[in-house]
Formats: structure tokens, C-alpha cells, sequence
């Protein structure tokens, strides 16, 4: 049974982007690796994102933080949906996951001293046994599955392995195997 880490009081609303485009492998997605000197999350791979300002709604959030950290244009991206959100532990965030389709594959550039690296992986390829594994973390009956992506030199795991694996589940109707 899944039990999901549950909001904290005074978590800090955040959203992400989960940019998708037809790539020559099918669909792809935008992920990031976060700079080393950062305090929370160094070096993790993630999706562009942040903090949600005063007001502002996940949607806003994602397409400004996108456009923030890897300059792109809002205006590139159509809006499809969300994901379940998710707490985290570490930032004491509530991640609204937003997902977008481009038309194209997007010049990309790394806008901010938070952005190590920005690269692309096609979901084929986050679906393949040999790239995904599952392990279960915490003691019964409160363990979790925690989900882990082994692509192109990087650990995907945490909050945007768990976002990925939906994504996966959601696009496809079955689970990473």
C-alpha cells in the first residue's frame, strides 16, 4: 500500500514544468540537473521549477520558472494538465506538477546559476527495465515505493522519480516495469 508523505503546515507551494516534444524516439522530456552550490537538492536531476510567488497560481509558477531557468518561452508551451501534487520532506515543499507540450524540440540554454545541465530524455527509454527499478524504503506497513531513472549518466529518483513514474503510468496505462 502507498502511503504518501502528507503536507506539511507550512509547506511552501511550488510547482514544476514536465515539458514534453516529439523527439525521433517519440515523445521527450525537459530535465535539468541542479548546481552543485545550491543548499537543498544539489546536483539532483529535476524539472524546472520553484517556489510559487504571492498569488500566483502552479501554472504561472511553472512557465515562469521554466522560462527562468532554462529561457523557455511560455508561450512555446500548451498546458495539458497536472499530476498529483506531493510533499517533500528536505524543501518542505507542495509540488504541483504541470505538464506541457511543445511543438518542437526547444533551444534551450541554462538561464540561471541553478541549472548544472539540461537534457532530454525520450519516455521509451525511462520505460525500459534496464533504466528504471523500483525500491521499497520504511518499514511496513508505512514503506514507499521509491522509484530511480538511470539515464545518461544520472540518478533520477526522489520527488521527480515518483513525478516521472506517474507521467509514465498516466501516458501509457501501465507501470515502469
Amino acid at each position: 500500500m502507498w502511503h504518501e508523505i502528507e503536507p506539511f503546515p507550512d509547506a511552501r507551494q511550488s510547482a514544476v514544468l514536465i515539458a514534453l516534444f516529439d523527439g525521433s524516439k517519440g515523445a521527450e522530456v525537459v530535465l535539468t540537473r541542479r548546481a552543485r552550490h545550491l543548499t537543498t537538492h544539489k546536483g539532483e536531476v529535476s524539472f524546472p521549477g520553484g517556489r510559487c510567488d504571492p498569488d500566483e497560481t502552479p501554472v504561472a509558477t511553472a512557465l515562469r520558472e521554466a522560462h527562468e531557468e532554462v529561457a523557455l518561452d511560455p508561450r512555446q508551451v500548451t498546458v495539458v494538465g497536472q499530476l498529483d501534487q506531493l510533499a517533500t520532506v528536505v524543501s518542505r515543499s507542495l509540488i504541483t506538477p504541470v505538464v506541457g507540450t511543445l511543438t518542437a524540440r526547444p533551444q534551450l540554454r541554462a538561464a540561471t546559476n541553478e541549472v548544472d545541465r539540461i537534457f532530454t530524455v525520450p519516455l521509451v527509454e525511462l520505460l525500459d527495465p534496464e533504466t528504471f527499478r523500483e525500491e521499497r524504503w520504511g518499514a511496513p506497513p508505512l514503506d514507499r515505493p521509491v522509484h530511480f531513472f538511470e539515464v545518461e549518466g544520472d540518478t533520477v529518483w526522489g520527488a521527480t522519480g515518483r513525478m516521472l513514474h506517474q507521467l509514465l503510468t498516466v501516458a501509457t496505462g501501465v507501470e515502469a516495469a
